[in-house]
């Protein structure tokens, strides 16, 4: 098996939602003890939702499981990963439709239950230019109306939890929603049905479409509506 890390490292170039607090990094110590013995530690702060993260099913529905609650049937499976980068270079604020899914059934049959969903969009190819990435140089409040990046168009977020029975779905931009959403109907859609989504994953690139095999395991915060996320995929090498 070939295994590959879909995560992005945090750092101080980490990109959070315009109106997120961001990754910080303190240093308590690092050098010699006085025993002679070298030492480091460290404290870090930042929001749940930045860099590669855990949206929880609670994040945008009420009553729905907490990042801590999320089981691992729903954080570990086959992965689907459907391949949009045409059309998103084509515009920035694609959708992800029930014909792309559709698409990807035609050559590789039905979605199987208990698949992790992955949309490729390309996007991770930006990071961490935070212009490219978001479509914005902006912060704060008046960055959020500005926002260009691809998402999941609702009516298929609403088909995935209606015809198809997925662990998760998880995507290499910002959000599962496009960045012109101000309604978040796909994260809606989804978390009402308890499906957790993963968002900025990275290197995506070399994934086959079928054949993978995901596990994505977010900090386990009580109460939480999200955390960082270590997620990983390992498919067959080729001869």
């Amino acid at each position: 098996m070939r295994w590959i890390d879909l995560t992005h490292e945090f750092s101080d170039s980490t990109i959070y939602w315009p109106t997120a607090r961001p990754f910080r990094l303190d240093s308590v110590f690092a050098g010699r003890a006085p025993a002679g013995y070298y030492y480091a530690a460290n404290n870090f702060s930042g929001a749940e939702h930045g860099g590669t993260h855990l949206d929880a099913p609670v994040h945008f529905a009420e009553g729905r499981r907490s990042a801590e609650a999320v089981p691992l049937s729903s954080l570990i499976g086959p992965a689907v990963v459907v391949d949009v980068r045409d059309s998103a270079r084509a515009n920035r604020d694609y959708l992800v439709s029930v014909a792309d899914f559709e698409a990807w059934e035609a050559r590789h049959g039905r979605i199987p239950d208990g698949a992790i969903v992955l949309l490729r969009t390309g996007w991770a190819e930006r990071w961490p230019d935070r212009e490219r990435y978001l479509g914005t140089a902006l912060t704060g409040q008046a960055a959020v109306a500005e926002l260009h990046f691809p998402g999941l168009d609702p009516a298929a977020a609403r088909w995935l939890v209606a015809s198809r029975r997925i662990a998760a779905a998880g995507l290499d931009t910002p959000s599962i929603d496009a960045g012109q959403s101000n309604r978040f109907e796909s994260h809606v859609a989804l978390m009402s049905e308890n499906v957790p989504v993963f968002e900025n994953v990275a290197a995506m690139d070399s994934l086959p479409e079928a054949g993978a095999w995901v596990v994505a395991l977010p900090m386990k915060i009580r109460g939480g509506s999200g955390g960082p996320l270590r997620i990983i995929a390992a498919y067959p090498r080729r001869n």
